[in-house]
């Protein structure tokens, strides 16, 4: 059985990579030039060969790329993105929307299966924090569809808030709530299950739940927990930053709700850790499990695979990208293969 994988970067690259599961080994097959720093990348609902990538740069762009069958791609066309430094992408229906790090704008560029036309339409985002390095200004750092209504969230790093989107009677996406957060955390990525929005904080390394209803109410705090049981004393603790978190859907295979979060910048040679929380219980945060992963500045990583059995990760600063299978029920992860990707930051699977 073999799958295909792309790769993001902090290169100018998108990679592809196979996926043998019979050997178990994991190798590159081809790439293709984008542009600055192509981060991350998601996919049309309605045509899976066709990829989105943010480029990273002052004057941000969207590039679109198209796949074949063996996994090589080519870009197709490019679009501004309507801000400095596009981090974040997800399509919602017939238009993509992308966060803009830098800028601190979101932008909605309606889609089409031909050559690609742009339609933006811009939200501008203001606030800041305390963190006087980090929180200057508004910084969009994801756009994440609820999985159950048509409301689009916002974590933004900049001003300790997840913004809620949802569209105005012409249809135009617009501010219609906040979640709120402790002054300084730097609010990064979001994940859902069931009526818990559970949030992962860059800054303090904190993952939170509140209870999450429908526009207008206001969602509720539940807990909050450290992203690692023991930091490193500074000045390594002050470097170390949390970045995903991901919530697989329970299924046949795996019929316990976990929550798993990466750290990077971790100062042990075993690498950066990965860490796991059980969640069966909506109103607790409970570890579990911290697994060493051998990467350096893990940014990125995806389940995937049947019943979403696998977990591939990459490591920016160094360890390549590697696969993990889930054991134990979901409460472990092994170490299955890896491969040399140069600065590997997202994941699709194919």
């Amino acid at each position: 059985m073999q799958y295909t994988i792309l790769v993001g970067s902090y290169s100018d690259q998108v990679y592809t990579l196979s996926f043998d599961l019979d050997k178990p080994s994991l190798s590159l097959i081809s790439s293709v030039y984008v542009g600055h720093h192509p981060s991350w990348i998601t996919q049309h609902p309605k045509d899976p060969s066709t990829i989105f990538a943010g480029v990273e740069q002052a004057d941000g762009k969207i590039v679109t790329l198209v796949f074949n069958k063996s996994g090589e791609g080519v870009v197709v066309g490019e679009v501004p993105s309507g801000g400095a430094d596009p981090c974040t992408l997800v399509v919602v229906n017939d238009e993509l929307v992308v966060g803009n790090y830098s800028s601190g704008t979101v932008t909605s560029i309606s889609l089409s299966t031909e050559a690609p036309r742009l339609e933006a339409k811009t939200l501008s985002f203001t606030g800041s924090g305390p963190n006087t390095n980090r929180q200057e200004a508004s910084h969009p750092h994801q756009v994440v569809l609820h999985p159950g209504r048509d409301e689009i969230l916002v974590p933004d790093l900049g001003s300790d808030k997840t913004r809620r989107l949802a569209r105005n009677q012409s249809g135009v996406w617009e501010f219609q709530g906040d979640v709120e957060y402790l002054p300084g955390s730097g609010p990064r990525h979001v994940a859902f299950y069931k009526d818990v929005l559970y949030t992962l904080l860059e800054l303090s390394s904190q993952l939170t739940a509140h209870r999450f209803p429908p526009l207008p109410e206001k969602p509720t705090f539940i807990a909050s927990v450290p992203t690692m049981k023991e930091f490193p004393p500074e000045p390594a603790r002050s470097e170390m930053l949390a970045a995903e978190i991901l919530i697989p859907t329970p299924n046949d295979s795996f019929t316990h709700p976990y929550v798993y979060v990466s750290n990077r910048n971790d100062p042990s040679p075993d690498g950066d850790t990965i860490s796991i929380y059980s969640i069966a219980d909506t109103d607790k945060l409970e570890p579990v499990a911290e697994v060493k992963s051998g990467l350096k500045h893990l940014r990125g990583m995806l389940f995937g695979g049947p019943n979403d059995k696998y977990l591939v990760a990459g490591g920016a600063n160094g360890g390549g990208v590697k696969i993990f299978e889930r054991v134990d029920g979901g409460k472990g992860l092994k170490e299955l293969a890896s491969t040399d990707v140069l600065a590997p930051t997202g994941f699709l699977w194919l």
